[in-house]
């Protein structure tokens, strides 16, 4: 009876290790070894056609500039750690953006602030600056579009403050490609470059996001070739119908010796009629540059009310 019982078992379990064990095929794209799992190469997916567009996608940051367009309401909550991890300095407040007339403007509707968040009138913290810079508006600013040019991810032309909100736009919006201007980064964060694709285990999977069928495309650095890349993780979930975006979630490191970073971002998206729009982007990151303090910074962004 118990050989008849340890046989059923022993059974069962290989039963289920053998259903876990798709069928996977391994491709070649641009020099890309690519892991196809069984379920998307039943659906026949044009592989090199999905790979090429990843690489040109434009989708991802046309929904962030959607929002330069939209009547929207967002709560934002900035905070501030230290070495310990409790909160030094944190902004929590309520924003409305409203369209009139082809100009954008934003109302605070409501706003808490504790530590020293603030330094006078102006953010004491770098990584507020820069959230502040990509997601509230001062005064009223007017004849924008969201149509995405090339001019959109370059640092060109820019300096000091500027330029870093151009760079940080790119690692933001276009992870994954190159960025030019920060000293030792700018051949490492490319994925697709034939130096540097090398160093990525690349799967296309299926898989439901929000009640969206979709495929997911996730890069993971291989162990041992992380001072190679900047983007150590990214997986990306694209509408199986239309390909858009609708999900990304990323962790993007680097230590140059006068600057270090560990950024993990996550960001989802929604659609307004016709629109693709992000409506919650959490960041979490940790980074140190030559003659600044080290900052520790946590953010979230949930929009809603879109307009």
């Amino acid at each position: 009876m118990k050989h008849a019982l340890s046989t059923f078992i022993l059974f069962f379990s290989v039963c289920i290790v053998h259903s876990q064990s798709p069928k996977d095929s391994l491709v070649n794209i641009d020099n890309a070894v690519i892991t196809l799992k069984e379920v998307v190469i039943d659906t026949k997916l044009n592989t090199p056609s999905f790979i090429n567009r990843i690489k040109n996608d434009t989708s991802y940051y046309k929904a962030f500039k959607n929002l330069r367009v939209l009547n929207f309401s967002a709560i934002n909550d900035i905070r501030m750690l230290n070495r310990k991890g409790d909160t030094q300095a944190s902004l929590h407040n309520k924003t409305r953006q409203r369209i009139t007339n082809n100009c954008r403007s934003m109302q605070t509707m409501e706003e808490a602030v504790s530590g020293d968040m603030y330094k006078g009138s102006e953010f004491n913290y770098y990584t507020a600056q820069l959230y502040a810079s990509l997601f509230f508006t001062k005064g009223s600013i007017c004849g924008e579009t969201n149509i995405v040019g090339n001019a959109d991810f370059s640092p060109k032309g820019t300096s000091g403050m500027e330029k870093h909100k151009q760079q940080l736009k790119m690692l933001f919006f276009n992870p994954g490609h190159r960025i030019e201007g920060i000293p030792f980064l700018s051949n490492k964060t490319a994925i697709f470059d034939n130096d540097i694709v090398n160093n990525y285990d690349m799967t296309i999977d299926m898989d439901f996001y929000n009640k969206t069928s979709c495929y997911v495309f996730k890069q993971k650095v291989k162990p041992g070739n992380e001072s190679d890349v900047v983007v150590d993780e990214m997986t990306t979930w694209f509408d199986d119908s239309t390909f858009e975006v609708v999900a990304r979630n990323y962790s993007l490191s680097f230590d140059a010796g006068i600057y270090d970073f560990k950024v993990n971002m996550e960001v989802q998206m929604t659609r307004v009629n016709h629109l693709l729009v992000p409506s919650l982007i959490r960041y979490n990151g940790n980074w140190k540059a030559i003659f600044k303090r080290r900052e520790r910074g946590v953010f979230t962004a949930t929009l809603f009310d879109f307009e």
